[in-house]
């Protein structure tokens, strides 16, 4: 057979993640501390699998709608509510999904037509590009600068817009940086957007992950965005419910009929035990997330002081659980240190290029692992600094 004739050719044109191989590669070695994959280190709060066990133990283990139950999409729309002052109708604007990540491909697809320009911010998740290719999409990268806290400008997405674009990809807190868009720079990409027919794929899966004292605020609760908002999130980073697989997308009822659309033939309905033990997470769950927010805090101080007083100049991020350290002082690429990193150290983190090319010259660190974790990489980071006279005193 020759296989290479009957595959998808822009899925075979498609490079595999960057984050899964440096992964991958550590598995195979022993010894290894990985800061590399974004997965909290907790277990899912035990009232939360208590309700999920509940519910297989009194034989609840059938389909449920294709949109979710109602009573879990009535406690997002609660949810979101009370936490963001955004407003969604349970019936007709929220869809439960399998995850994060399905929302992201359900909306691109029911958007994207042939030839349609979708913006990305980069650096930023390493899903968007694949998937807005394999919708038919083109995507179109802006790159986001450490002098700028890695926050898309107005300016940079005002130059990006075309008569071909359709979609704004929006990561915010974002995945690799850990960049927060605040009010004041919601406001400003808002006035750029109202007068385009640009829709907005807003991914604010870190939402609850965010640690000045003002938090999150949702881009649908800026002023005319809601209309053309596509609102994704979910469970995993919030509750720590990564293998629950269970997310949301919310967004205007005429977008919304069509992704039910796709989800209803290609999904059916998300798993049920999942959806039960999410009404728990949503509706008394707000003490779990503060006590790993704070948790969180603790470590991304720690991790970016230790960076910085290496001299690997580290922003100070304000939301999710990375840090986006930059390593051209060392004069490796960010492929070299990884490599390096994790061969003699046994330290694996993730180049920055697994981001997009403007990621060159950083790396990639995960903090949702303990202290004792953090601390010994960190020792060994050092210690691989100043075996080649890379540490700020050894410079002197």
């Amino acid at each position: 057979m020759q296989y290479d004739t009957l595959l998808n050719r822009t899925l075979q044109e498609i490079k595999p993640s960057g984050i899964r191989r440096f992964f991958d590669l550590a598995h195979e070695m022993e010894d290894v501390i990985t800061l590399s994959i974004g997965e909290p280190d907790f277990s899912t709060p035990w009232h939360i699998r208590e309700r999920g066990i509940d519910t297989l133990q009194r034989g609840k283990t059938w389909y449920s709608p294709n949109a979710g139950f109602l009573e879990l999409r009535d406690a997002t729309a609660r949810y979101l509510d009370r936490r963001f002052g955004v407003n969604y109708d349970p019936k007709s604007e929220i869809l439960i999904t399998v995850g994060g990540s399905e929302a992201i491909d359900l909306c691109m697809r029911a958007l994207i037509n042939p030839g349609d320009e979708v913006l990305i911010p980069s650096p930023s998740f390493v899903c968007y590009a694949p998937l807005a290719e394999m919708a038919g999409g083109v995507p179109v990268m802006i790159e986001t600068k450490a002098e700028d806290a890695f926050r898309l400008t107005p300016e940079a997405l005002k130059a990006a817009i075309t008569d071909k674009t359709k979609l704004l990809v929006f990561p915010f807190p974002n995945n690799p940086t850990g960049a927060v868009m605040k009010r004041e720079h919601l406001e400003a990409i808002a006035t750029v957007l109202r007068d385009t027919n640009v829709m907005v794929l807003s991914d604010e899966i870190y939402g609850e992950l965010t640690y000045a004292p003002e938090g999150h605020t949702a881009l649908s609760a800026v002023d005319g965005m809601q209309e053309r908002t596509m609102l994704v999130s979910g469970f995993s980073k919030t509750y720590a419910m990564t293998g629950w697989r269970l997310g949301y997308v919310c967004g205007p009822a005429p977008v919304m009929k069509q992704v039910i659309k796709l989800h209803q033939f290609g999904i059916m309905c998300a798993p049920t035990t999942a959806q039960y033990a999410a009404i728990e997470a949503l509706e008394h769950g707000d003490e779990d997330i503060r006590k790993m927010r704070a948790e969180y805090d603790q470590r991304r101080r720690l991790i970016v002081n230790e960076l910085n007083g290496m001299g690997l100049t580290c922003f100070d991020p304000e939301g999710a659980f990375y840090v986006f350290p930059s390593i051209q002082s060392t004069g490796m690429t960010s492929e070299d240190f990884c490599m390096q990193l994790l061969e003699q150290k046994h330290v694996a983190v993730v180049p920055g290029t697994a981001f997009g090319d403007c990621g060159e010259g950083f790396v990639r660190i995960s903090y949702c692992y303990s202290i004792q974790h953090i601390v010994e990489a960190m020792k060994r980071m050092r210690a691989f600094l100043s075996e080649r006279g890379l540490l700020p005193e050894e410079r002197a």
